[in-house]
């Protein structure tokens, strides 16, 4: 059987001879003595662990040069493990390392049993992540227009779409806000035969009462103070094209009238107009309020309700898209990512086990600003929990399964003994019966900071 790759990158010829002769039976263990020839080493070789001493040559009291391999190393390749190795007097350096994206950190001298546990778990877990990335590129998830999802409930909403983009009639959008309604209308206008012609979008509540005519219709010269020539609305402007009217539950009654009189004949009359102009728009609407109880309480006006909602799609919360979440939150990181110049970011664990559990109010919208300030505002490789700023939100969660449960009640027991032991990570392990690299790995999954 192959053996796995290792790389110890360390100046001292010593413990590289130690290393390698204690290892080098389970590893196909590769040596470097500085950051150059370790990395052109890990470049050749591309081991998926490597044992990093933060003091290099030509700076051996400094960890500058450990810290420059370590930024390299991951920049090549995202998920390798690196493990630093620190004197004793350098924990404060080894747990920046962590922070920029280290795997764990021992001191010297190193004990040889905790090492090959931490090995062990290291190779595992990259071998996982691998096993994973590599799923992920053999089962591309399903797009529709920019939409991404694998879930059923995205399987039917990308169907759904596909239907009614090759109709003209018009479609009314259902969902809370931020489910992604004005993307969807994209994405049918995309579809659709009117895709060369323009796509105009409007904001039904954003624009004041006494202008919204004006907007929509446009208007003549000297047709009200201000009016100095004659404008084209967005009805008029979206002619062979797709006009969308996001929350069209907030037009005022007078601009219904209006509306439903275009959506029947496609004529209108500009603001102080008396010509009649046609224009031939597609219409579709979108809200997040209940229409019917509105046409029932008198808000709506039911014949324009049944002229909009010819066919109606609603599209799912994102709470209830299962593995749709951490899918759209990796492509948002990896979209903001490279927007700010911060390739090479990945989620933790407890990151995207909040992100998992989050109910999102705000749905996709929250999410990608969740994920943006985070990419903007995080200082190591790794987004966390509190990088997303969930923690606390998730804490205040009733845990809703068995293994939620159990979590919660390790995250109290490994809290509970850090204060007891006065933040002393090698104390608490031991109060907790557990070695100090499985304290380590329970507080990265757990998401407890490492002060």
């Amino acid at each position: 059987m192959t053996k796995q790759k290792l790389l110890i990158v360390d100046d001292d010829e010593e413990i590289r001879t130690q290393m390698k002769w204690a290892l080098g039976g389970d590893y196909e263990v590769h040596l470097a003595a500085n950051r150059a020839s370790g990395l052109e080493t890990f470049r050749s070789q591309r081991p998926p662990v490597t044992l990093l001493d933060l003091g290099l040559p030509p700076h051996p009291n400094d960890p500058g040069e450990g810290l420059a391999a370590l930024s390299a190393i991951l920049t090549m390749d995202r998920d390798a493990k690196v493990i630093i190795i620190s004197g004793q007097g350098e924990k404060e350096n080894a747990l920046h390392a962590v922070g920029a994206g280290a795997y764990d950190f021992l001191c010297k001298p190193i004990e040889l049993d905790s090492l090959k546990i931490l090995l062990q778990r290291a190779f595992y877990v990259s071998q996982l992540e691998r096993e994973y990335h590599d799923l992920q590129q053999n089962q591309e998830p399903e797009q529709f227009e920019g939409m991404l999802g694998t879930s059923a409930q995205a399987h039917a909403l990308f169907s759904a779409l596909r239907k009614v983009a090759v109709s003209s009639a018009p479609v009314l959008l259902l969902g809370e806000s931020g489910t992604g309604k004005e993307a969807a209308a994209v994405a049918i206008h995309r579809r659709s035969a009117r895709a060369a012609g323009p796509f105009v979008a409007v904001n039904c509540n954003a624009i004041p009462e006494n202008l919204i005519e004006s907007e929509l219709f446009g208007h003549e010269k000297g047709s009200f103070t201000g009016a100095d020539s004659q404008r084209k609305g967005l009805v008029e402007s979206a002619q062979g094209g797709t006009l969308f009217l996001d929350e069209i539950g907030e037009l005022p009654a007078l601009i219904q009238v209006k509306l439903l009189r275009y959506l029947q004949d496609r004529r209108f009359q500009r603001v102080g107009g008396r010509q009649e102009i046609q224009s031939d728009a597609r219409v579709i609407a979108a809200t997040n309020a209940d229409l019917k109880a509105a046409v029932k309480n008198g808000a709506f006006r039911e014949d324009l309700y049944f002229r909009v909602a010819v066919v109606t799609v609603s599209l799912p919360p994102l709470r209830e898209r299962g593995e749709d979440i951490s899918l759209i939150a990796r492509e948002f990181l990896h979209r903001h990512a490279i927007q700010n110049g911060r390739t090479g970011l990945s989620l933790a664990p407890d990151a995207l086990r909040a992100i998992n559990r989050y109910p999102w109010p705000g749905n996709i919208r929250e999410l990608q600003n969740r994920v943006q300030r985070a990419v903007i505002m995080a200082e190591g490789k790794r987004i966390g929990v509190d990088d997303l700023e969930l923690a606390q939100l998730i804490e205040d969660l009733p845990p809703t399964t068995l293994k939620e449960a159990r979590e919660d009640l390790e995250r109290e027991m490994v809290r509970q003994a850090l204060k007891r032991h006065a933040g002393k990570i090698s104390s608490a392990a031991v109060d907790l019966g557990i070695s100090r690299p499985t304290f380590y790995e329970l507080m990265e999954k757990l998401g407890i900071a490492r002060d």
